[in-house]
């Protein structure tokens, strides 16, 4: 469907969309009143549009090109099931069962846009549950997360789990649900151990200002100790794949998962976690899922801050950043916090995507 656009300028034809939307919502911020019906019913209806647009551009990528990571390598395994060749599945047993099937009733691309259905839409409707009016902002925080295009053509495993974890979060007061859609998302890919644990531990002890306290601690502990986090965690008998992620090598193709400390990405962690901190303490935002959510990203990104230094660190990174959006934008549109609060948030909001626009595009 969209061969004709160059494999090279695929990715920096969806960030420049990305900028213009961008754009358009901030000027609206700025014009227009959050009360305003006609700006907010445009953006309502508007959000559809790029919904669908996102899947099928996504999910149609061309597939014989070194543009997007592991995308050749699952169209090579798809190829050898198609020909009946015997791959034994020793993990991620969901993605790979479900791989497998596929092989035998649909093509390779169709499979991908399947999987990218899959990931697209528990975000749509984790949006449209928190964020009934204002959806599409939220989607849109989400969709220009610096990670989310990456792990829709690249990482489609870890990014299939973790949007089956939002799947669950949609389910957050019905638990049998919430768990379901938890398990899905390990069976997709196991590193989602890490959140699941940092959720029911941060659900157990409601205290934010410890998790506070727990991430700014991980941050020495890991200039000391270096590399020995990630050698003492591939020993703790987690899942291999979920391991081996701490001792491999980087991979070409892989530019975000370099190694050495990342101050630039701490502080872009550090963001959700100031921000969260002033919500909840200065702003008194005391809702039980928010501090919930935020909890456990304190504990799921202090983990990533441990083995920060690791190959394909990013992947660990990832199992926190991918709640970045809920913690900006759910206190935004659901509580009033500002005189002037459509016009901070359109500045917060593209704020936020310039990160995503400068390490993905300008850099």
């Amino acid at each position: 469907m969209f061969d004709w656009i160059p494999a090279q300028s695929y990715t920096a034809i969806y960030y420049n969309v990305l900028l213009i939307i961008a754009l358009l919502i901030c000027f609206h911020a700025l014009i227009f009143d959050v009360n305003d019906e006609q700006s907010i019913n445009f953006f309502y209806s508007f959000g559809y549009a790029v919904v669908l647009t996102l899947i099928l551009y996504m999910g149609l990528r061309p597939i014989n090109n070194d543009y997007f990571g592991d995308t050749q390598n699952y169209a090579r395994v798809y190829d050898l099931l198609q020909k009946g060749v015997d791959v034994k599945i020793k993990s991620d047993y969901l993605f790979n069962y479900l791989m497998k099937f596929s092989s035998n009733i649909m093509s390779i691309n169709s499979f991908f846009l399947m999987v990218d259905v899959m990931y697209v839409i528990p975000c749509f409707l984790f949006s449209r549950k928190y964020f009934p009016r204002y959806w599409f902002f939220a989607m849109f925080m989400i969709i220009s997360s610096f990670s989310f295009w990456s792990y829709g053509t690249n990482g489609l495993r870890n990014g299939l789990a973790t949007s089956f974890f939002l799947m669950g979060l949609y389910f957050y007061n019905k638990k049998y649900w919430m768990y379901f859609w938890f398990g899905l998302g390990f069976f997709m890919h196991a590193s989602l151990v890490i959140p699941i644990a940092a959720f029911i531990v941060s659900g157990i002890y409601k205290n934010p200002k410890v998790y506070i306290y727990i991430w700014f601690l991980a941050i020495p502990l890991s200039v000391v100790g270096g590399s020995s986090w990630s050698s003492l965690f591939a020993t703790l008998g987690m899942e291999d794949r979920t391991s081996g992620y701490l001792n491999n090598v980087i991979t070409a193709g892989d530019e975000a998962s370099a190694t050495g400390f990342r101050w630039d990405f701490l502080v872009y962690s550090g963001s959700a976690v100031f921000t969260g901190a002033y919500f909840i303490f200065k702003k008194k935002i005391t809702d039980p899922f928010y501090v919930h959510v935020f909890g456990m990203y304190c504990i799921a990104n202090a983990f990533w801050i441990l083995v920060i230094t690791a190959a394909y660190s990013n992947r660990f990174a990832y199992l926190s950043w991918f709640l970045m959006p809920v913690i900006f934008a759910y206190p935004m549109f659901r509580y009033k916090i500002w005189k002037e609060q459509y016009k901070i948030f359109g500045a917060i909001l593209f704020v936020y995507f310039m990160f995503t626009y400068f390490m993905n595009v300008i850099k």
